[in-house]
């Protein structure tokens, strides 16, 4: 994708952080931005070593303090214009799914942002970026259902 003046746009890293909320139904987790304070997704450039999948769950427990199980594939993508000091960048935001396991107590960008739970429906109304609401508007048929973690058995003590 070309920007205004010939420029590409440059490549970013997202995860859409989701768990079963009440009912079974999908919440995905947003967060404010810490310029604007309007609804977004982790993300954040890509970083040299890391696959995007690892980028973007750094980036979700960076601003947010989340772990789970991120996808390996993008689920999609969305362009958006950020806001630099003289400038607009145009970015194109590679989207990773992260099913939520915890969150920490403690994490880098805490009390710099706030964040808050939403069924998929309402965060798709919430955030601003025509991409991201469409995107968000798709998850739904690409969320694996939750698996239910089997516990290890106990295994009987050897020669007794």
């Amino acid at each position: 994708m070309v920007g205004r003046g010939g420029t590409a746009a440059r490549p970013q890293v997202g995860a859409i952080v989701w768990r079963p909320g009440e009912h079974g139904a999908p919440e995905v987790l947003l967060l404010t931005s810490r310029e604007t304070g309007r609804w977004v997704i982790p993300k954040g450039w890509p970083m040299k070593g890391k696959k995007g999948s690892a980028a973007a769950a750094q980036e979700a427990l960076e601003e947010a303090g989340v772990l789970g199980r991120v996808g390996k594939e993008p689920v999609g993508a969305y362009t958006y214009f950020k806001r630099q000091r003289d400038r607009f960048d145009v970015c194109n935001v590679s989207v990773y799914l992260i099913a939520f396991e915890r969150q920490l107590p403690k994490w880098p960008e805490k009390g710099q942002r706030q964040s808050r739970w939403f069924p998929l429906e309402e965060a798709a109304l919430r955030v601003q970026e025509p991409g991201l609401s469409a995107l968000l508007d798709e998850v739904p048929v690409k969320l694996d259902p939750p698996r239910e973690a089997k516990l290890p058995q106990a295994k009987p003590p050897r020669g007794g």
